[in-house]
Parts: structure tokens; sequence; C-alpha cells
């Protein structure tokens, strides 16, 4: 297991949101990125959540909503990565994942693309 303070971890994720397609990023509305040591309920394969109404499932949208929340999780990720390198590729998969559920794409969907 990897080890890495929670600091720096979230500089990390801070990195990899910074490397994402600007294309990807500009279409997200009222959305926060969040960084946690775990899931609430302690599951170690669960690297990342998304927590909002997708926009394909979007009404009227825009009226005082709590904003959507990504959530990407430190010790789960570390759990799974060897090096540094190794837990920035599993970051930004998991970014894309959780941004791609916001836009409406199912993780079936997202399998298929192979970034399941």
């Amino acid at each position: 297991m990897l080890e890495m303070t929670a600091d720096e971890f979230e500089a990390l994720v801070g990195d990899e949101l910074d490397q994402l397609p600007d294309d990807m990023l500009d279409g997200l509305d009222n959305v926060v990125f969040v960084v946690d040591d775990r899931p609430e309920d302690g599951s170690p394969d669960l690297l990342g959540l998304y927590d909002g109404v997708a926009v394909t499932e979007r009404g009227q949208y825009g009226f005082g909503e709590m904003p959507d929340r990504i959530t990407v999780y430190r010790e789960p990720l570390l759990a799974i990565c060897d090096d540094v390198e190794e837990l920035r590729d599993q970051v930004h998969v998991t970014l894309v994942h959780e941004i791609a559920h916001y836009y409406g794409i199912d993780d079936e969907r997202l399998h298929e693309l192979g970034w399941g």
C-alpha cells in the first residue's frame, strides 16, 4: 500500500483535475469536488462517488439546489496503488468516471468505453 498524507493526496487530486480536458470540466455546473479518507460504509473498493442528479435527468434546475458532489476516496486508492504514477492514473480514471455520471453515463457504458 502506498503511503501519502491527506494534504499530499488532495494536492495530487487537484493536479489531476487540472489535467482533465477543458471541455469535460466546462460543462460542470454547481459541482464540488471533495477528498475523503474512506466511504462512510467503509467499502474498501469504492474509489469515488458522484452524489447528485445527472444533467440527463434534470427537469427545472438551478433554483437553490445544493451542489452535486464528486468525492474521491484516499484510502481505497492508496490501497490499490504501488507507486505515485499508478496513483495518478487511478485518480484520473476515478475523476473521469465520476464526472461521466454527472453527464448521465452509467457504469455499463463506462465499462464499454474502458473507464469502468
